[in-house]
């Protein structure tokens, strides 16, 4: 018997339509700022810096207090915090160096994603090319003279271009992600999208672009709680780079310059954070794009007579971290101890593939929902063979070996790590239970340094006898305002 054309029309239709449709992954916006503090945002409760962009985006997200860089292998932790962010493993597994190591955007292309590039990358030429089937205006370094920086572009051979000096870095890289974005909202669409938006800011050169500069009056600047004109003991290079940008003492009103400066450029950064959002929005990809800003390290900038980041205190440690998107709860804050590491196997999750079974990081995907208030109980961080940090809870011991010299903090009481606890007999057993916890966190994490160092370095230094000099990075603009030269 023949059935009718009809019958089986309808038949085809409720196949069809009984089907489960597939759920489209989402896209990814990376956005990673360089050398900015956890608490350099004003949903982070600073008062002077204006963030309204970063701010609307945690308050349309979920943002971790506690999210931390494990550490660095040199003066350089940008170089070491961005080959554990790529690769999902720790310090010690990874140092510095991303060569034969599958990296995040490699691994998500692998997964069907498109994978574009731009800005910052600290670590192998040959790795950025191996990571991104798109790349514009990369600069390959640490740093660099913000308003003449050398970047390249990645060729249909896959090989990134000679260098060419161009206009401001922050400006390069929004405008070529916005369009990436404007050229994928074109497209078909086909596959999901992964960007890297990695900026140069708000690392020196203190130099904001000219629309910037003086953005914040000095006045009304504060200094940090922790501020000091220097600090109190000799560990490793008190002169190393970052903290050459000034003298020794640090002088308050200095010091405050420098924080306008660096605000300049934050807000600068801000700015274009809000235009990238403005262009998901406008090309319809807002509704299906999980957005991520975090930040490769801290700085010091005054608080414990410090500049800079080669220190295991809390401005130099802890990062700001956000993730919002579709799926992601609102307006959801965490305090559960995270690594920059950990956004590898977050990310794979959220994009329903599997995590790399190699990785040391641990998906947040549970804490984001609710499951788990934490997925470790303890942190673990270090600076060259130099320095070593454990915490748990709100107590945190910082151990210097080669100066024979510990540090105990309670954070609850005292946030700023001004009051050292190590001689207290009433802490005596929090110290006992943190320096065994060190000890832990080092065999797991495959370090060798040990509690006392053979020889023994004094604490004592005269500040008098430090040099510096500026290095080849810094503009006419921070010549002329910190070191006093027109050359």
């Amino acid at each position: 018997m023949k059935l009718p054309l009809f019958f089986f029309y309808f038949i085809v239709v409720l196949c069809f339509s009984c089907a489960e449709k597939p759920k489209s992954k989402p896209n990814f916006l990376f956005i990673f700022a360089d050398d900015q503090r956890a608490d350099a945002l004003g949903i982070a409760g600073n008062t002077i810096l204006k963030t309204p962009n970063i701010d609307q985006l945690a308050r349309s997200g979920s943002r971790f207090t506690n999210a931390y860089v494990m550490g660095g292998n040199h003066g350089a932790i940008c170089a070491a915090s961005r080959a554990m962010m790529l690769s999902g493993k720790s310090l010690f597994h990874v140092l510095d160096k991303l060569e034969g190591q599958e990296t995040m955007p490699m691994y998500f292309g692998k997964q069907g994603y498109e994978t574009f590039g731009t800005g910052k990358w600290h670590n192998e030429k040959e790795m950025f090319e191996a990571s991104f089937q798109k790349g514009k205006n990369v600069f390959l370094g640490g740093m660099a003279d913000h308003f003449s920086i050398a970047v390249r572009d990645l060729q249909a051979d896959g090989k990134l271009s000679e260098p060419v000096k161009k206009g401001y870095s922050t400006d390069l890289f929004a405008d070529v992600t916005k369009e990436f974005l404007n050229d994928y909202a074109k497209s078909d669409q086909q596959n999901p999208f992964f960007a890297y938006v990695s900026f140069t800011v708000p690392h020196d050169p203190y130099s904001p672009k000219s629309g910037y500069i003086n953005r914040y009056d000095t006045a009304k600047i504060l200094l940090p709680e922790n501020f000091m004109g220097l600090h109190p003991f000799e560990f490793d290079q008190l002169n190393i780079r970052d903290e050459n940008l000034t003298g020794w003492p640090r002088k308050p009103e200095v010091v405050k310059e420098i924080l306008s400066d660096y605000y300049s450029l934050i807000t600068h950064l801000d700015d274009q954070v809000g235009k990238l959002i403005g262009t998901l929005k406008q090309k319809g990809l807002y509704e299906n794009t999980i957005i991520v800003y975090a930040a490769d390290n801290g700085l010091a900038i005054g608080s414990h007579g410090l500049l800079g980041k080669q220190n295991l205190y809390e401005h130099s440690t802890k990062v700001p971290m956000i993730i919002s998107g579709p799926g992601i709860p609102k307006d959801q804050l965490s305090d559960a101890f995270v690594y920059l590491y950990d956004l590898f196997p977050t990310l794979a999750e959220l994009a329903n593939i599997p995590s790399p079974e190699s990785i040391d990081g641990q998906s947040l995907v549970p804490v984001l929902i609710g499951e788990k208030k934490e997925i470790r109980n303890s942190l673990f961080t270090a600076y060259r063979h130099t320095v070593r940090s454990v915490r748990e809870g709100n107590w945190k011991l910082i151990r210097y070996p080669e100066r024979d010299f510990t540090q105990l903090f309670n954070l609850e009481s005292d946030p700023f790590e001004l009051n050292n606890l190590a001689e207290n007999p009433e802490s005596s057993q929090q110290l006992s239970t943190l320096k065994a916890s060190l000890g832990r966190e080092q065999k797991l994490a495959g370090d060798t340094v040990r509690w006392t160092a053979d020889t023994i370095l004094p604490l004592e230094y005269d500040h008098t006898k430090i040099e510096r000099k500026p290095d080849q990075w810094q503009p006419e603009y921070t010549l002329r305002k910190y070191f006093n030269t027109k050359d």
